[in-house]
C-alpha cells in the first residue's frame, strides 16, 4: 500500500485530534476516510454535472438540428 505524507498547522492538527478522540478512531484513519470522502464527492460532482451538460448539449442540438 502506498503512503502520503500531509503536513498540518498546530490549528488543524489539534481539530483532527479532537475528531479522532470524538470517534474514538485513530489520527490515521480519521485522515485517511476524510480524504476518500472528499474524492468520492468530487467525482460524484464531477459526473452530476458532466450529465447534466449532456442532457443541456443533446436539447440544444435537437434544437439547432
Amino acid at each position: 500500500m502506498t503512503a502520503l505524507n500531509v503536513q498540518f498547522t498546530e490549528e488543524e492538527m489539534a481539530d483532527l485530534r479532537a475528531a479522532a478522540e470524538r470517534e474514538g478512531k485513530s489520527l490515521k484513519t480519521v485522515a485517511h476516510d476524510a480524504v476518500v470522502s472528499a474524492v468520492s464527492s468530487r467525482k460524484y460532482r464531477v459526473a452530476e454535472a458532466a450529465a447534466r451538460v449532456a442532457g443541456i448539449s443533446a436539447e440544444l442540438n435537437e434544437r439547432l438540428a
